[in-house]
């Protein structure tokens, strides 16, 4: 999938909040660097954590909430 439409589809989840999703992109990205499994069928070797991340929300298997 192109990358705008990870993105709309992950702001979907965020209702349209843009600083929201990327403080969570970024929440993640760090777990994903530190070790924490992907959500999603996604290589963290070949992919970047942030990708990833993204992927997560946008595929609604990640749950954003405000209290980051």
């Amino acid at each position: 999938m192109r990358l705008e439409k990870i993105i709309a589809e992950a702001l979907k989840n965020v209702d349209n909040d843009r600083y929201l999703l990327a403080k969570a992109v970024g929440k993640r990205a760090d777990e994903l660097s530190r070790g924490a499994a992907p959500l999603v069928d996604m290589d963290i070797k070949i992919c970047k954590a942030t990708d990833i991340a993204l992927s997560e929300i946008a595929e609604g298997k990640l749950r954003v909430s405000i209290d980051l």
